[in-house]
This record gives C-alpha cells, sequence and structure tokens, in this order.
C-alpha cells in the first residue's frame, strides 16, 4: 500500500470518528489533564519497516498516561522473565482501573499489568531491575521513536502525586502482602513519571512497533521473544482498555491500550501499529473519537486478529 493509501484512510477513519454524536470529557481527577484541548484529534500509522503516516495533531505531544504500561511490561519481562507473573495476574478485572476491591480477596495480587494495581507491581519489579524504572521508559521511547524530546510532564507527575491517595491506598495494601520490593514512596514516584511521560501519535506509534515485528526493535536487536511479544499482546487484547476490553476487542479487534490523556495505540501484527489521540473519555477512561477512529479503521481495512 502506498503513502497516499495510508494518508486517505487516517483522514477517511478519523472524518467517521467526528460524526460520533457523543465526545466525552478529559480526565478532570488529575487537574493537569483537565486543561487539554477538547478539540485535539491525531492519528498515526507506524508500518513494520518504520514508516510512519499521520493526520491530524499527530505530532502534538500529550500525556500518555497508562499507554505507558505497555512500555513498563515489556522492559520488565525483557529484564526479569516470567517471574513477573508471580506477583500479577493476567486476567480481565471488570472493575475500574483504579478500583481497590479485588486485592483483598486475591491478596494483593492484582488482576493484570494494565489496572493501577497491576501496573505498580510492573513499576516496582522494574525499578528493582534498572535502579531506574522512568528513565528506563524514558530512553526507550526515545530510541524507538527517534525523538529525544520525549519526556516527563513535572507537572503533571506533581499533580497525580497529589491526587494520588487511592494509588498510594493500593500500593500499601500490595506492600502488606509482600508484593512489592521497594519503598512504597519510591514505586509511586516512578509510577507516577513514567505516566506524566509526554509524547505524540507519531512518537507512541513507532515505539510500538516492537509488538507488530514479533519482539524485535527498530535497530534489529530483540527485546522479547516472539512468544513473549504474543502474549504482551493478547493481555493487550483482554485487558488493556480497562473494564471495556471487550467492548474495545468487538469494536476493533485489535490489540490496545489506552491512558486517561487520550491515547489509544492499537498493534496490527506483523503490518505496524495505529496511535490515536483525542482527550474526550467515556465512563471507563477511554477515549471517544480514538476508539470511533480505530472502529473505522479496521472495519474499512479488515485490519483485526479476528
Amino acid at each position: 500500500m502506498n503513502d497516499t493509501d495510508y494518508q486517505t484512510l487516517l483522514e477517511q477513519a478519523m472524518e467517521a470518528a467526528r460524526r460520533a454524536p457523543e465526545r466525552g470529557r478529559a480526565a478532570d481527577y488529575i487537574p493537569a489533564l483537565a486543561q487539554a484541548n477538547p478539540t485535539a484529534f491525531g492519528m498515526a500509522i507506524a508500518t513494520v519497516d518504520g514508516a510512519v503516516f499521520g493526520a491530524g495533531d499527530w505530532e502534538h505531544p500529550f500525556s500518555i498516561q497508562s499507554v505507558s504500561k505497555l512500555f513498563t511490561l515489556a522492559l520488565a519481562l525483557a529484564d526479569g522473565g516470567d517471574e513477573l507473573w508471580r506477583g500479577v495476574g493476567r486476567e480481565p478485572s471488570g472493575n475500574p482501573f483504579n478500583s481497590l476491591v479485588q486485592l483483598e480477596t486475591e491478596n494483593g495480587i492484582p488482576r493484570n499489568p494494565f489496572i493501577n494495581a497491576g501496573a505498580l507491581v510492573v513499576t516496582d519489579r522494574l525499578l528493582k531491575l534498572t535502579g531506574d524504572a522512568v528513565g528506563a521508559v524514558r530512553e526507550f521511547l526515545r530510541a524507538e521513536s527517534g525523538n529525544p524530546a520525549v519526556a516527563v510532564d513535572d507537572s503533571v507527575a506533581s499533580s497525580e502525586a497529589r491526587h494520588g491517595h487511592r494509588n498510594a491506598a493500593m500500593a500499601h495494601f500490595m506492600a502488606s502482602y509482600g508484593n512489592l520490593r521497594n519503598p512504597v514512596d519510591s514505586v509511586l514516584a516512578h509510577y507516577y513519571a513514567h505516566c506524566a511521560i509526554e509524547a505524540s501519535c507519531r512518537d507512541l506509534a513507532l515505539a510500538g512497533l516492537f509488538l507488530a515485528r514479533h519482539g524485535t526493535r527498530a535497530d534489529g536487536s530483540r527485546l522479547l521473544s516472539r512468544s513473549e511479544a504474543k502474549r504482551i499482546n493478547a493481555v493487550l487484547l483482554t485487558c488493556g482498555t480497562y473494564d471495556a476490553a471487550g467492548e474495545f476487542a468487538y469494536r476493533v479487534g485489535l490489540p490496545g491500550k489506552s491512558g486517561v490523556g487520550g491515547g489509544v495505540l492499537a498493534v496490527l501484527p506483523g503490518r505496524g501499529t495505529v496511535c490515536v489521540w483525542s482527550p474526550g473519555l467515556d465512563a471507563a477512561g477511554n477515549s471517544v473519537l480514538g476508539v470511533a477512529a480505530l472502529d473505522a479503521l479496521t472495519t474499512a481495512t479488515g485490519w483485526s486478529v479476528f
């Protein structure tokens, strides 16, 4: 498929999404995110050979939030292997991403690595392995995207820390079960920081290509085995969009990870990645226009894992 075809597909998908009756609303429980431009909308496709195409605000950086959890998981598995799964499960939670409900009945073991409790465990393990969890994520994103400007927005990280009582409660609760290896305050600081990284649709589409390439990085080196990449894609499909993962699979049919900054990164195994950004969220915390655009794209192209 040539450049013009990709460009046309993006523009048509965005136009279809704009016809949706709902727009959602920006996350307001993190005050710094509530200031996002409600009309912002961008979309990018990156192919497995590293070509990238975009439309709208595709080069405008935004707070990646929970999209970062995909990268912490990949790096923790790459460095630490399957031991990670002793502290976090791989099942959909069926509850909101910041719920504490299941932790007590399941002895401090979060259901999956993409809800907040699970991401705190993964951050803890990556911190133990590297000594700098947020630095590991930031440098990976810079290397894979080719953009040295990818960085943490300290104002967003501070805003999250000031209003992160529920995350702190989860972290302390899991620590009481022995499921954190580092001090709670250190884990929380690295968690807030990697969620507060700013990147664009272009950056994230390129950075996520290792999953479309079955574990291979942009420089040709292997981050994950083919089997590990397959398994991350599987967990993305079943758990990557909070408690609306079933709806996302139904509509979009791709492994994907969303964030409350309005970004969604989806994987087309063997073909490429798609990243879309629009700050208006639905009740589950997923971008309304982002999911609609991905729905339109996969419906038009048949690019689905089903």
